[in-house]
């Protein structure tokens, strides 16, 4: 049976980087595994009234089945003021909640991060790092993935360069490695 690793890409941007990396992460799959991205795009910013109360929007009750369903996870992201972007924060707490009840718990993870500046999102990465620890999701711990200057990996028809795939299906085979040693 296929294993399903979410890929969760932390920009809402048509043409961001974070999501022509996941695309050609998804294009990566091994026999027995499924890449899947998964969508941040309609979830509410998270209240926690509304898992208290009993009013969980339909889309959170959708994201946290979906993620519920996944065997394992790889965060795509970019640095936002030394950080990770808000739509990526959210996605993890909503996920967490409500308390006792975190899809995330157990399942192996890994962080992949980018920035167009020489620092290729250190800050976002060892951040999500810190939130993933939080809620007990085993995170790769090598290869560290981070893309420094972004922008120059990819050419005229936003085709990733030989040496970043290369770099990145190294990357993507460690985790499979690394998932099969820790996964259920």
């Amino acid at each position: 049976m296929n294993k399903t690793i979410g890929l969760f890409v932390g920009s809402l941007r048509k043409e961001s980087y974070s999501k022509k990396i996941a695309k050609a992460i998804a294009e990566m799959a091994p026999e027995g595994f499924i890449f899947k991205q998964i969508s941040l795009e309609n979830l509410p910013i998270y209240n926690q009234d509304f898992d208290d109360y009993g009013l969980a929007p339909e889309e959170y009750l959708k994201f946290r089945n979906e993620v519920k369903s996944l065997d394992g996870f790889i965060f795509i992201t970019p640095e936002y003021n030394r950080s990770i972007p808000g739509v990526l924060k959210n996605a993890v707490d909503v996920g967490s909640r409500p308390k006792g009840e975190s899809v995330w718990n157990g399942k192996p993870g890994a962080v992949f991060s980018s920035s167009p500046g020489n620092l290729s999102g250190f800050g976002a990465n060892h951040h999500l790092r810190q939130c993933l620890v939080s809620l007990n999701v085993p995170v790769m711990q090598q290869p560290e993935v981070y893309l420094a200057k972004v922008h120059e990996i990819f050419d005229e028809n936003g085709k990733i360069n030989e040496k970043t795939l290369e770099f990145l299906q190294k990357a993507v085979d460690a985790y499979i490695e690394w998932f099969g040693k820790i996964a259920d």
